[in-house]
């Protein structure tokens, strides 16, 4: 399953390098490797898929306008990697464990997320974003890549429990170029460890393009770890659960750690910190709208007469409800006292812990009676 190791000379070179099972226009083509895997997928699930990445786009676009309007300190928009994101999460089952980054909204989404889990940690407030174990996903992680150690970490312990789970870890395709992703396919390939690597290549790290990171296709890496690796056209839905159900199948079966490569785009920026029409070259941004995810399946349901204008109104109604019920979660929300963090930090009172807490309530109190 190892992909070409052809140079990327361009990005319509790099889509080709890629599987997929539905064109940009909306045809459905045949694949050898991927079409097993959705042989069972009916047009009523296909919706199902289409309704989940509307969803997602109206939460995402909602994300940014709280912050904007000051509601949230920040957002790290995913609009162009639905597909990535819904495809993959929808093949996991349900015991599996999964280990995002900070841009995993879909994926969160897909394992069952409530209103206020997805803008609680951008608001600042108690906790981390939502029950981890509820979810069945560990908290966002903002550290570029960590998150790969602690999935093959809970990936060893599935073997020694003996758990019919697999591990999955997110990241982006600037993560690749950390030691942390490394070193976890060395443990995860030496130990052949149930985890499945997802990296979303989003052509960015920031404002840095892939290009500069790898000169050859990103999943090219995986099999001199000795880790199996596809790569997908990240704006293919079907495509994407079809991948992954292989990597879970992989990693299922005792075969050990799996890897996907997932080609697709950013098509806002890294963070509502960021402006990327300052790196992000003129005429780029528009060739992926050609790509969009979204679109290409709507042209494939509608060919096939799967899809009406009653389907699409239906699940516009559910993305507005959910951009309201995750807006009123957010403005709901109320934020503990400054002092309040120092609380339920350990069992017991602790000096060091007090003394921190009154230099605190010093540094706060210098600014009363400022206007």
């Amino acid at each position: 399953m190892s992909p070409q190791i052809t140079p990327i000379a361009d990005t319509a070179q790099d889509l080709e390098l890629s599987e997929r099972l539905l064109a940009p226009d909306g045809t459905r083509l045949a694949d050898p490797r991927l079409d097993a895997y959705v042989a069972d997928v009916n047009a009523a699930q296909l919706r199902d898929l289409l309704r989940d990445m509307i969803v997602l786009r109206r939460i995402d676009a909602e994300g940014v306008a709280l912050q904007r309007q000051g509601q949230l300190g920040l957002w790290a928009p995913c609009q162009g990697q639905e597909a990535t994101q819904i495809g993959t999460a929808r093949a996991l089952a349900p015991a599996d464990y999964v280990f995002p980054s900070y841009r995993e909204t879909g994926v969160v989404y897909a394992r069952g997320a409530q209103p206020g889990d997805y803008v609680r940690m951008w608001r600042g407030e108690e906790g981390s974003a939502y029950d981890p174990s509820a979810l069945r996903v560990a908290p966002f992680q903002i550290i570029i890549g960590a998150q790969t150690l602690h999935a093959v970490g809970y990936a060893l312990g599935i073997l020694h429990d003996g758990a019919d789970e697999v591990a999955v870890a997110y990241f982006g395709d600037g993560a690749t170029s950390q030691g942390d992703v490394n070193e976890a396919m060395i443990f995860a390939a030496s130990y052949q460890a149930p985890v499945v690597f997802v990296c979303q290549n989003n052509h960015w790290a920031i404002s840095e393009p892939v290009s500069v990171q790898s000169q050859f296709p990103i999943a090219g890496r995986a099999p001199g770890f000795g880790i199996p690796s596809m790569r997908v056209d990240g704006n293919d839905v079907l495509a994407c659960l079809a991948a992954m159900r292989w990597a879970l199948d992989h990693a299922r079966s005792g075969k050990g750690p799996a890897y996907i490569e997932a080609v697709t785009y950013r098509m806002g920026p890294h963070t509502t910190a960021d402006d990327p029409t300052r790196y992000r070259p003129e005429g780029e941004l528009e060739a992926w709208r050609r790509r969009d995810p979204i679109t290409r399946l709507d042209a494939y349901l509608r060919a096939a007469g799967e899809l009406t204008d009653e389907h699409l109104a239906e699940i516009q109604a559910a993305a507005d409800l959910a951009a309201k019920e995750m807006r009123a979660a957010c403005l709901g929300m109320v934020t503990r006292p400054p002092l309040a963090v120092f609380d339920r930090v350990y069992a017991e009172p602790h000096t060091g812990l007090e003394r921190q807490r009154d230099e605190y309530a010093a540094y706060l109190a210098s600014f009363e009676g400022e206007a």
